[in-house]
C-alpha cells in the first residue's frame, strides 16, 4: 500500500502550498508549562492567502501566530514567541484553566528558514512510518533530520554533532514525546518527534464497520478496512476509506504492524477473526479487539491457546470489544469502540476499567 499524504495535516499542507508557489509557514508548540492545551511537537500551518490549519493553543493565541507567520513568509524567517493564557482568555474559548507556552514560526519554501526539500524527506520518513526527529536549534535555527533504526540513530541531512545530542534523542525517541533540551555543551535544541499516525485496521466490512472507519477518521485516524468479500468491501459502503479485498491475515502481514496500529475483528466468523487476532497477537499492536459475547470470546481463547497462545498473550484481546456503555446498535457500538481505543492510547484509567463484570 502506497503511503499517502496525511488530510489536513499542517506539516504536508504547508508542504503542498510552498510547492504549489505559494509563501507558508509553520507554527510549532515548543515548550508548555502549566495547563496549556496543545502538547509541544503540535503543529499549525499559514498559507500567505490565509489558509489555516491546525491548533497551537486551541484557540487563545492563533491570530498572534498567524499575524507573526505573516512576517516570518514576509522576511523569510522565524520567530520564536512567548505566550500566557489567563484563565480569563482560557474560560472565553472553553478551557478549564490557563498556562503558558512558547511557539516557533518558520517559514517554507526556497527562500524560507525551513528548507523545503528537508521538510519534504521529513514528511516522506513519517508516511513511510519511520522513526524521526527533526531537531532545530533555537538560537542559530539550523535543522538536522535523525532517523531511529533498529541499532543506530542515523543522521538524514543536516550536520548535527551527533554524540552530544545523543542521550537527549534517545530520551525522545524512548518517550515519545517532543522536547526542548540542551545538549551537554549547552546549546538549545527542539526535538520534534514525528510521529506516524496512529493506525485502525479494521477486520470485517460490516455494518459496525461502516460507522467506526468514518468516525475514527474524523478522530485522526489513518483507517484501512480488509475484508476478502468483494461485495462488502466497496468505495460506495466506505467513501474515502483505505480498502484491503484480501484474506485479513495476509493483509495485516503486508501491511505491516507497528506501535502506533490498532486492530479490530468484527466479521464474527472465526476463519476471518482467528487468524487475524494471530497475526495482532505477534505484533507490536498497542490496542487488539475483537466484537462478541463473553461466550464467543471464551471460546476463542480457548482457540488461540490450543494454537500456543499463552494466557499472557491472549489477555491482549479485548473482547467484548469497546466500553460497556450499554450500547445497542451499529453507531453505539462503533462509539464504544473508538472511546476505548482512545483510551487505551492515552492510558487513561478507562483503559483499566472497561465496565464489564
Amino acid at each position: 500500500m502506497t503511503p499517502h499524504p496525511l488530510p489536513f495535516d499542517p506539516l504536508d499542507l504547508a508542504i503542498a502550498w510552498a510547492e504549489a508557489g505559494e509563501q507558508a509557514a509553520l507554527a510549532i508548540v515548543v515548550a508548555t508549562w502549566g495547563s496549556s492545551p496543545r502538547p509541544p511537537g503540535s503543529m499549525m500551518a499559514v498559507s500567505a492567502t490565509g489558509r489555516i490549519e491546525g491548533s497551537v493553543s486551541g484557540g487563545c493565541v492563533e491570530a498572534a501566530v498567524v499575524d507573526a507567520a505573516a512576517t516570518a513568509m514576509a522576511h523569510g524567517g522565524t520567530e520564536l514567541l512567548s505566550y500566557g493564557v489567563t484563565s480569563e482568555q482560557a474560560w472565553a474559548v472553553g478551557l478549564a484553566c490557563g498556562g503558558e507556552l512558547d511557539i516557533l514560526v518558520e517559514s517554507i519554501g526556497p527562500a524560507g528558514s525551513l528548507p523545503l526539500e528537508l521538510a519534504r524527506r521529513a514528511a516522506a520518513l513519517r508516511r513511510a512510518r519511520r522513526a524521526v526527529i527533526l531537531a532545530t536549534n533555537l538560537p542559530d535555527r539550523q535543522h538536522v533530520l535523525i532517523e531511529k533504526t533498529t541499532d543506530r540513530l542515523h543522521v538524514v541531512a543536516g550536520a548535527p554533532p551527533l554524540d552530544i545530542l545523543r542521550p537527549s534523542l534517545e530520551s525522545v525517541f524512548r518517550n515519545g514525546r517532543s522536547q526542548r533540551q540542551r545538549d551537554a555543551e549547552g546549546r538549545l535544541w527542539f526535538l520534534h518527534l514525528l510521529t506516524p499516525p496512529h493506525r485502525l485496521l479494521i477486520v470485517g466490512a460490516v455494518h459496525i464497520a461502516q460507522v467506526l472507519a468514518p468516525l475514527a477518521a474524523a478522530a485522526g485516524f489513518d483507517v484501512t478496512v480488509i475484508d476478502p468479500r468483494a461485495q462488502l468491501a466497496t468505495p460506495e459502503r466506505f467513501p474515502g476509506i483505505t480498502l484491503q479485498v484480501d484474506w485479513p491475515d495476509e493483509a495485516l502481514e503486508r501491511i505491516g504492524i507497528d506501535s502506533h496500529t490498532a486492530i479490530v475483528t468484527l466479521t464474527h466468523d472465526a476463519k476471518l477473526d482467528d487468524p487475524s487476532l494471530r497475526v495482532a497477537l505477534n505484533s507490536p499492536a498497542f490496542y487488539i479487539g475483537a466484537l462478541g459475547s463473553r461466550k464467543t470470546q471464551a471460546s476463542r481463547l480457548m482457540r488461540l491457546r490450543e494454537d500456543g497462545f499463552d494466557t499472557d498473550r491472549t489477555a491482549r484481546i479485548r473482547g467484548p470489544v469497546g466500553l460497556a456503555i450499554g450500547a445497542t446498535g451499529a453507531p453505539e457500538i462503533a462509539l464504544s469502540i473508538l472511546a476505548e481505543i482512545v483510551a487505551v492510547r492515552h492510558d487513561a484509567p478507562l483503559a483499566h476499567q472497561r465496565g464489564w463484570t
